[in-house]
């Protein structure tokens, strides 16, 4: 039976406008911190600096560069309260929701691609 992929329109223009679609996925979702941030606030709303000790390594500039392009992309939403002193949340938009699907058959990918190159180096001869 055809996988979804094979039943694709492989025209120069459809494979463009795949390829396009992917890459902007890609886009939105790369680098070290991205993932990582997201499941970070999996467990609920979290402030600055509670987000930043929850990922070891990253620093101040860059967690603010990755949950600001998290909230342009509609991944986040920063909530300011007007307390003394102003208290920011960040937390998962709803429409987040929509890379469960995604993040959950990347993890399974990853697992089977880790266990197939796994399996290989123990039956790669000894150098």
């Amino acid at each position: 039976m055809p996988t979804a992929f094979e039943n694709m329109d492989h025209s120069s223009e459809a494979c463009n406008a795949s390829a396009l679609a992917i890459k902007d996925a890609l886009y939105v979702l790369s680098g070290k911190w991205k993932l990582p941030l997201i499941m970070t606030l999996t467990g609920g709303p979290k402030r600055f600096n509670d987000i930043q000790r929850s990922l070891d390594g990253i620093t101040p500039k860059i967690l603010s560069k990755e949950l600001r392009e998290l909230e342009m992309n509609e991944f986040v939403i920063r909530k300011v309260s007007p307390t003394i002193p102003v208290s920011v949340l960040y937390e998962l938009t709803l429409y987040s929701k929509s890379l469960e699907k995604v993040l959950e058959e990347l993890r399974n990918w990853g697992m089977q691609h880790r266990e197939r190159i796994v399996k290989g180096m123990r039956k790669a001869p000894a150098s």
